[in-house]
């Protein structure tokens, strides 16, 4: 694994059990490239595997959360551009993949804007915190190419068939206030307290029950169940949890009516 001191276009660092992970290339929009693509996958898979990260949470520099593609890196590489975007979608979409896997959330704070394979990337995040300017679009039509950051799989299930072929083939930007009422975000912040309210939401996430990871396996795991095979999953998890330590101990703080003192075990 990269050493994560060494980064290029992200900054990472672990506090109370929170994985801080801010975009740092606001001189090129935080845009995707190999680099960034390559970082990010490094970054997930830290979160992952290091046992003192309970959440994470995801912030910009600069103006723009994450313009897209980086087109003018693109346009540099000329003909080899089709094998060139290949190989940056492999660590694209893996970092996606696991994030997605990992039962950890992932908090985004957007700010500024999030277009292309910045809005797809936003839509794959667990939670999203949105600056009240912030504007959202996919963009991809408008270069001449199709979507990819897995839109075609979140976007949908946040807001259907129907409003993703809108935002696909007609380029439609969103604000704020519509990407909260269609789904694509979880709340909206003034934009100078986007990366605060970020910050704490991962934090209120790492200091809960140990059954916050689990929790959030079972809900993408149901999505994709038949009922009975969802409801038995539900039935495991929840036994599982009902073992541990907190499940026990947020149990006994309801019924004496205290603060439960959960300790992720």
């Amino acid at each position: 694994m990269t050493d994560l001191g060494t980064l290029e276009t992200i900054t990472y660092d672990v506090d109370g059990g929170v994985a801080h992970i801010r975009f740092s290339r606001p001189d090129g929009a935080n845009a995707v490239n190999p680099t960034f693509a390559r970082e990010l996958r490094e970054v997930v898979l830290a979160v992952e595997f290091d046992d003192s990260v309970r959440a994470a949470s995801v912030t910009a520099e600069g103006k723009v959360f994450c313009a897209g593609g980086d087109l003018k890196e693109f346009h540099a590489v000329g003909t080899d551009l089709p094998a060139y975007a290949s190989a940056m979608l492999v660590d694209f979409h893996a970092a996606i993949y696991r994030m997605n896997r990992i039962p950890k959330p992932f908090v985004a704070g957007v700010r500024g804007a999030a277009g292309g394979a910045g809005f797809s990337l936003m839509a794959a995040f667990d939670l999203v915190v949105s600056g009240e300017s912030t504007n959202y679009t996919m963009a991809y039509t408008r270069a001449g190419v199709t979507p990819d950051g897995t839109s075609s799989y979140f976007v949908a299930r946040h807001i259907g068939l129907r409003r993703m072929l809108d935002l696909t083939l007609t380029n439609r930007v969103l604000s704020a206030a519509e990407a909260e009422s269609w789904g694509l975000v979880n709340r909206v912040v003034a934009d100078d307290d986007v990366d605060s309210a970020t910050a704490a939401l991962a934090q209120q996430l790492a200091d809960g029950a140990w059954a916050v990871g689990p929790a959030k396996r079972v809900v993408y795991e149901g999505y994709e169940m038949a009922l009975e095979a969802a409801g038995e999953n539900e039935a495991t998890a929840i036994a599982a949890a009902m073992g541990t330590h907190d499940g026990q101990e947020g149990i006994a703080a309801f019924v004496e009516k205290r603060k439960p003192n959960f300790e992720a075990r």
